[in-house]
């Protein structure tokens, strides 16, 4: 039955209601139920470029302090091997799981620190100055990378990610088989000697770390856009590391091969 109350009437003719007039319970249901419903707040803060920044400089300076450390205190070859197995076991981990742990990702640090300080050591020990040289090189290599992916002279695309990571399979291939190929001929394939081939092939490495730092800042720049978690620095900072360390070691061969061969 339609209700002859004027409100009701031009209530319905406002919001177009076409049907009877609301029940008593019905009317007590709109009145019991909120008005405003406030807006759910995220599980989680959105990570920040300020945020990988911090985290990358936790994890570097773990490393430094370490490698610090090893070289003060002329760490033994034998526990200097010893890290950089446990180093391998933990970056393997908290690369295959993405794991955002930073005591793992810390620990990681810890340990190549360890090992990075010895082999500095020895290679100071045989071309004076070499290891300021290799730092200066590093800082280079990551300032021309970072320069080049800011101005988008190089764009990450995923053809130039497959095809990256297709030449750094076969480079690290090669590298196996020089290092079995080594058991049974003196200097293996010739890739890790005095020799033109030797020089090439450690540019050619360096060049593959340079690739990585490229995807390392591309997923940097991707986690902020996707507001990525916060915990998520800790992997950027992890993978920039691990760069890091793979360009520093290369450079540092890379030195030394020049300097032998003058």
């Amino acid at each position: 039955m339609e209700s002859k109350n004027p409100v009701f009437s031009r209530t319905r003719q406002q919001q177009g209601w076409q049907g009877p007039a609301p029940t008593p319970s019905q009317l007590q249901n709109m009145y019991d139920s909120p008005s405003y419903a406030p807006p759910t707040q995220p599980a989680f803060r959105a990570m920040t470029l300020d945020d990988v920044v911090m985290r990358g400089f936790m994890t570097l300076g773990t490393l430094v302090v370490t490698a610090a450390a090893a070289w003060y205190f002329d760490v033994p070859v034998g526990v200097a091997i010893g890290a950089a197995v446990v180093a391998l076991v933990l970056g393997l981990i908290a690369s295959f799981t993405m794991s955002t742990n930073p005591a793992l990702i810390l620990g990681y640090a810890a340990f190549e620190g360890v090992f990075l300080g010895a082999v500095s050591s020895v290679f100071e020990s045989a071309y004076n100055g070499i290891v300021l040289q290799a730092v200066l090189g590093t800082m280079f290599a990551f300032a021309a990378v970072l320069t080049v992916y800011a101005l988008r002279i190089i764009r990450v695309t995923p053809k130039f990610v497959r095809y990256g990571i297709a030449a750094v399979i076969a480079l690290l291939g090669l590298s196996l088989v020089n290092f079995i190929v080594g058991f049974f001929v003196p200097g293996g394939l010739g890739l890790r000697t005095d020799s033109a081939m030797g020089f090439i092939f450690s540019v050619v490495m360096i060049l593959a770390g340079c690739f990585f730092l490229l995807l390392d800042f591309n997923s940097i720049e991707e986690g902020v856009k996707q507001g990525a978690p916060e915990k998520f620095a800790w992997q950027c900072a992890f993978g920039l590391t691990l760069t890091l360390v793979w360009i520093y070691l290369e450079v540092l061969r890379f030195i030394a091969i020049f300097t032998r061969s003058d």
